[in-house]
C-alpha cells in the first residue's frame, strides 16, 4: 500500500505492507505526530488508537527505515538504526525509502493515503 509521507515537511518515498495492523493504520490516516528518540534507535510517537494485531507475521527484527507498531504500548516506532532482536510485539508495517541521519532528526511526521 502507498503512502504519502513527510517528515518535518519534506517528502519521502513509503510504503505500508499489507498486514491487518498497516490496513487498520491506514484507516487511521491522515496523521501529523510528533516524534521522540527512543535509544537512539528509532523515533516514537503515540498513536490515537491500538491497531489491529490479528494474524501477525512472523517476527521479524526492525531494519533502518522501517514502520513498526509496537503493541504492548500502541505505539508507532520509525527505526533509523537496527531494531532489537525479532519479537512478536513489535510488529513491521512497512518502510519509509529515508536516510538514518533524516530520520534519527526528525520531529513530525504527516501521513496520508497515498494517490
Amino acid at each position: 500500500m502507498t503512502i504519502r509521507v513527510t517528515l518535518d515537511g519534506r517528502p519521502v518515498e513509503a510504503t505500508l505492507n499489507g498486514s491487518p495492523a498497516a490496513r487498520d493504520l491506514a484507516e487511521l490516516l491522515p496523521l501529523t505526530l510528533d516524534l521522540e528518540d527512543f535509544h537512539d534507535t528509532e523515533r516514537i510517537a503515540d498513536l490515537p488508537r491500538k491497531l489491529n494485531t490479528d494474524r501477525v507475521p512472523e517476527p521479524a527484527a526492525a531494519r533502518t527505515g522501517d514502520i513498526a507498531y509496537y503493541a504492548p504500548w500502541g505505539n508507532l516506532a520509525l527505526f533509523y538504526q537496527v531494531g532489537p532482536a525479532p519479537s512478536a510485539d513489535l510488529l513491521i508495517l512497512g518502510h519509509l525509502d529515508v536516510s538514518s541521519d533524516q530520520l534519527g532528526r526528525a520531529k513530525r511526521i504527516t501521513i496520508e493515503p497515498g494517490p
